[in-house]
């Protein structure tokens, strides 16, 4: 189909630069502009290049694709079996409900799929407390495209509760030694080409493709004062909710920075249900998809791929506070406008508006449902009348 072929074609023309011997990477292009992923991306897709003829058997890549998803699923679930959180009616609208998210996948074939399957075997991972294998795989799908460093400052910060400062450095030196690896040809020949190229945080997006943003006027939207707010917002909602909802509210955030072996014992946080319960699974699963929705939330545009950023994430995100039997519906409700705002094409005001409209009650639910719970106060007992 030709919708198919869009991104598919101009992914086979930017690696097929590559097999044809080019490692300048300012030279690989396809009909959609420059090459703007990182090395991972080509060795990835060239497989599949060179899998499916050249690029030419689209539907022996669909079928790839659709094997691709069901792995996704698989990790996810995998994942949700250690909250025991979401009701397991939810998991059906995550599996048959988003015409998005499966467009995305098999329809359209883009490397975001490949970037977040990749990322959720790495969390994965980090439950089984395999943290260097789980950061290799972090990185190796920072390699495919870079929206998983949104997952970074939350993984920071576990590898900072769970090695301190000194033991964290070995573990974010595989992170960065994965990528100079990967990116070696290219840094031999043209390094301020691949790095410019690769990991351009500048980037201008354009306007007719915003998911988000729509209700702005496009000089808004493109406006470099703009884009600076949204990074100030991110990073206070970072810290935010690192001081005071990732951390124990009573401790020092300073003490991170210790060996956890000299650090006091702590007694567990007082929040609901015990979810930023430190170095528990539960924390990890919260740290990590919360850092993600944050960034989410401030991004300086939102595309219809992008969906696949945070979609497996929103049960959990949702469920992961305390909920009454009434609480239930408005949940799936929220679900179903989210999916509806990704599904209008093309994007309206009223769409965007309503997609910050429920991103901001995830956030809101999200901080006053894992806020501390007062400690019991502890009055004497009553003198009975006849004593």
């Amino acid at each position: 189909p030709s919708d198919t072929e869009i991104d598919w074609k101009a992914y086979m023309q930017e690696v097929e630069g590559f097999a044809n011997g080019t490692l300048d990477y300012t030279q690989l292009k396809g009909d959609t502009g420059p090459l703007v992923y990182p090395a991972g991306f080509v060795y990835i897709f060239l497989g599949l290049y060179y899998a499916t003829g050249r690029g030419s058997d689209i539907r022996l890549a669909q079928y790839l694709f659709a094997g691709l998803y069901l792995l996704n699923l698989l990790l996810v679930f995998r994942i949700y079996c250690r909250t025991n959180k979401v009701p397991p009616y939810v998991f059906f609208f995550m599996c048959c409900a988003s015409y998005r998210i499966h467009s995305i996948f098999v329809l359209r074939l883009f490397n975001d799929p490949v970037a977040m399957a990749i990322l959720f075997l790495a969390i994965n991972l980090f439950l089984e407390e395999r943290w260097s294998w789980g950061c290799l795989l972090f990185s190796l799908a920072v390699s495919v495209k870079m929206n998983i460093l949104l997952f970074a400052p939350g993984l920071l910060f576990l590898l900072l509760q769970r090695f301190g400062l000194l033991g964290c450095i070995p573990k974010l030196c595989i992170c960065a030694l994965l990528q100079v690896v990967l990116g070696l040809p290219f840094l031999l020949v043209n390094p301020v080409g691949y790095l410019t190229r690769s990991f351009d945080l500048g980037r201008q997006f354009q306007f007719k493709w915003t998911v988000n943003w729509r209700f702005l006027p496009e000089e808004v939207f493109q406006n470099r004062a703009f884009h600076a707010a949204l990074l100030l917002a991110h990073l206070a909602g970072l810290g935010l909710f690192a001081l005071h909802r990732w951390h124990s509210s009573k401790g020092n955030i300073l003490t991170l920075l210790k060996n956890p072996a000299r650090r006091k014992p702590a007694s567990p946080p007082l929040t609901i249900n015990n979810i930023l319960w430190q170095g528990g699974q539960q924390g990890i699963i919260f740290v990590l998809f919360s850092s993600n929705f944050l960034g989410v939330c401030c991004s300086r545009s939102l595309h219809y791929q992008f969906y696949v950023w945070y979609f497996h994430t929103l049960p959990y995100l949702l469920w992961c506070t305390p909920t009454t039997k009434l609480a239930h519906m408005p949940k799936v409700l929220l679900l179903g406008v989210i999916e509806l705002c990704w599904n209008t094409y093309p994007s309206t005001v009223c769409s965007s508006l309503s997609l910050h409209i429920c991103h901001g009650l995830i956030l809101l639910q999200l901080w006053y449902g894992t806020g501390p719970t007062p400690a019991p106060s502890r009055k004497p007992a009553a003198t009975s009348k006849k004593a």
